[in-house]
């Protein structure tokens, strides 16, 4: 074989690698464009669905919640479509109760209600079927006790 040849064969060899790695960076940009429009389409129509609006939160939602010096505190609280609410708490083991009512507000962003009565300050991020009471900061309730703070729908 000639030089020429030779030359002439690494050159095709050479275009012939190069071709394929071209095609497939031209798939990864398209796939990763598509990815990233699906991406987007997701984030809007999760703004637009939220808890205030997607789910049936009306009813009323029970709980025995943990108390400092009792075995827990039997809880019973009843959220209305007009944003009304009710609350009875039973002191396990003493001869206490308290009930309480007023409104709730929704936050900006659909999931978490802050209850307005004359003692019940409460906040809740609201779940399908469930209330998740947080703490005074608006934080979910974290450590050993944390399951004690979720109120079920009846």
């Amino acid at each position: 074989m000639t030089k020429l040849q030779i030359s002439g064969i690494i050159g095709l060899a050479f275009l012939a690698s190069c071709s394929p790695k071209e095609k497939t960076n031209e798939v990864n940009a398209s796939a990763q464009t598509d990815s990233m429009a699906v991406q987007k389409s997701t984030e809007a129509v999760d703004a637009a669905h939220n808890s205030q609006n997607s789910l049936d939160w009306s009813g009323t939602y029970e709980a025995v919640v943990p108390c400092a010096d009792c075995p827990g505190i039997k809880t019973s609280l009843t959220l209305n479509k007009d944003k009304t609410f009710s609350i009875t708490e039973e002191y396990i083991d003493r001869n206490s109760k308290n009930n309480d009512k007023g409104t709730f507000d929704w936050d900006t962003t659909g999931s978490v209600i802050t209850l307005n009565g004359k003692s019940a300050k409460y906040k809740y991020k609201v779940g399908e079927n469930k209330l998740f009471q947080l703490d005074m900061d608006g934080k979910e309730i974290d450590g050993p006790n944390k399951d004690l703070y979720v109120f079920h729908k009846k």
